[in-house]
């Protein structure tokens, strides 16, 4: 009997001691890890949420730039912090879903990682170099048949989502173009403004300001449905690839053994932020769609669209290079 009083009084000084340092939290700096350079749409819109969120816990909240490998890098210095909520990953669509779609990992980004909420879902839109004699999706099919494996495209690495989404435009309209990967969307970008590359697949974020400016010519967006923010351009779907569906997204997750007290806590807090009307018309205005969820939501989704780009890669044979 004394014995069970003992364990008891164990787990309910360790429940209690749980639900103190969720009520604390954050008690210091939180990393939020994010595995692309600065400048890009991820890294933009983590530190638009790491802003907010760093307002309402009246705790600094540091974005930190690990890109390589693909997200691996930045994933793994996640999964070696300590569990307790004082270092996120924001993540994105490439290295939660399409990552262990296509390659074998270190990780396990199912059990690894504790889902907090999807952030942001990203329509992607075809870009081109206006020196490229192409206006239409159709444009394109004709003149790259006319000329396979002479027009380059921009990925921001092989395995990338923008790079398996040119792909599986390769794939299903038979065309044959150049792979050129870069280590961040802000070199990719620079190189197709530049013209060294002809075009790229990229999100609505990074790309819309350079299609109202002129230095480069959208010609479809990959989601299913036209973008609000660039009604006047047409999905590849309608532009005659039929099925044609590619988005991305970003995510924020923890290591799998922080506190559901401390998850919970973060969660609210994001969706809050995430929900606010000047926060939803500043992503909006660059294409991005507010998509906040439950810890449970995200987990659904992502096994969801891991499920998705398998059959797809499967389909269309992609390898890496």
């Amino acid at each position: 009997m004394d014995r069970m009083l003992a364990v008891a009084g164990t787990v309910l000084l360790a429940l209690c001691s749980t639900s103190a340092w969720a009520q604390s939290f954050p008690n210091r700096t939180v990393r939020m890890v994010v595995h692309f350079p600065p400048g890009g749409p991820t890294d933009l819109v983590g530190r638009a949420l790491g802003q907010r969120l760093s307002e309402a816990w009246k705790q600094s909240v540091v974005i930190e730039n690990r890109p390589g490998a693909g997200g691996v890098l930045g994933v793994e210095t996640v999964l070696r912090a300590p569990a307790d909520g004082h270092t996120l990953l924001f993540g994105t669509s490439g290295s939660l879903a399409l990552a262990p779609a296509l390659q074998k990992l270190p990780y396990n980004v199912f059990t690894d990682l504790a889902p907090i909420t999807l952030a942001v879902i990203n329509p992607q839109i075809l870009v081109v170099h206006p020196s490229l004699p192409v206006k239409s999706v159709q444009d394109l099919i004709r003149l790259a048949k006319s000329r396979p494996g002479q027009i380059n495209y921009a990925s921001v690495g092989p395995g990338s989502p923008n790079h398996m989404g040119m792909e599986l435009l390769k794939s299903m309209t038979g065309i044959d173009m150049v792979h050129i990967p870069y280590k961040g969307t802000a070199p990719a970008m620079a190189d197709v403004i530049a013209g060294q590359v002809s075009l790229l697949f990229n999100s609505m974020p990074a790309v819309l300001p350079h299609v109202q400016s002129g230095r480069l010519r959208g010609i479809a967006v990959g989601s299913a449905k036209r973008s609000p923010a660039a009604p006047d351009i047409p999905t590849v779907a309608e532009s005659g690839v039929p099925g044609f569906q590619y988005t991305t997204w970003y995510a924020l997750l923890a290591p799998a053994a922080t506190p559901k007290e401390v998850i919970a806590r973060i969660n609210a807090d994001s969706v809050k932020a995430l929900s606010q009307p000047d926060m939803v018309q500043s992503l909006a205005s660059q294409g991005a769609e507010p998509a906040p969820t439950s810890p449970e939501g995200l987990a659904k989704f992502m096994r969801e669209e891991f499920e998705a780009w398998r059959k797809v890669i499967k389909a269309a044979g992609i390898r890496l290079e």
